[in-house]
């Protein structure tokens, strides 16, 4: 008889525990908010991001990310690991030109949408990406639900992220200003 409900306890516990994994959300947590200031502080002293960040010229761009966008593929180093860091600064609203965003880039940028590598078997579904979307002033964007946009964001959803980039080789798109420069 113990043997019995040690075996429907144990059972009940792996149901309910297999049930909020599956219901929890792969992005988001406080490690991915912990591990995106981490990945801001790198940006800021890189002067990728923040009040002192470089400028280059910004070219035509689209939804989701804005109507101008500038983006920068370089490394950085978390907790001694270097890996792949696109930095890209989304700008709009609607309209907005190059000339707009040369004069005064703070009034017109939205957010800073980022990709950093993270060590193998971060996410070895999606070659161990680390995603985050920072509002101008360093915060972390969030969803409708109000999870912050940090992590393996979208992972598994038909949108997002992850879904979207996972047509491309590497996750990675390229703009025009890229391609020309690798010619």
């Amino acid at each position: 008889m113990n043997k019995f409900i040690a075996g429907i306890v144990l059972a009940g516990s792996l149901t309910m525990t297999t049930a909020f994994a599956q219901n929890m959300m792969p992005f988001g947590n406080d490690d991915d908010v912990e591990y995106a200031a981490l990945l801001w502080d790198v940006m800021e002293a890189s002067r990728l991001a923040g009040p002192n960040s470089i400028q280059t010229y910004p070219y035509e761009g689209i939804a989701p990310h804005g109507m101008m966008l500038q983006t920068f593929y370089t490394t950085g180093t978390i907790n001694g690991h270097t890996g792949d860091l696109i930095v890209k600064r989304n700008y709009g609203p609607e309209g907005v030109t190059e000339d707009d965003v040369l004069m005064n880039p703070g009034k017109h940028l939205g957010a800073i949408t980022v990709m950093f590598r993270r060590e193998a078997g971060y996410d070895d579904d999606n070659q161990d990406w680390f995603w985050a979307k920072f509002l101008p002033d360093g915060t972390l964007d969030k969803n409708p639900k109000g999870m912050a946009l940090a992590g393996r964001v979208a992972k598994g959803a038909d949108v997002g992220c992850i879904a979207c980039h996972s047509g491309v080789d590497d996750y990675v798109f390229t703009s025009d200003a890229m391609t020309m420069m690798m010619k």
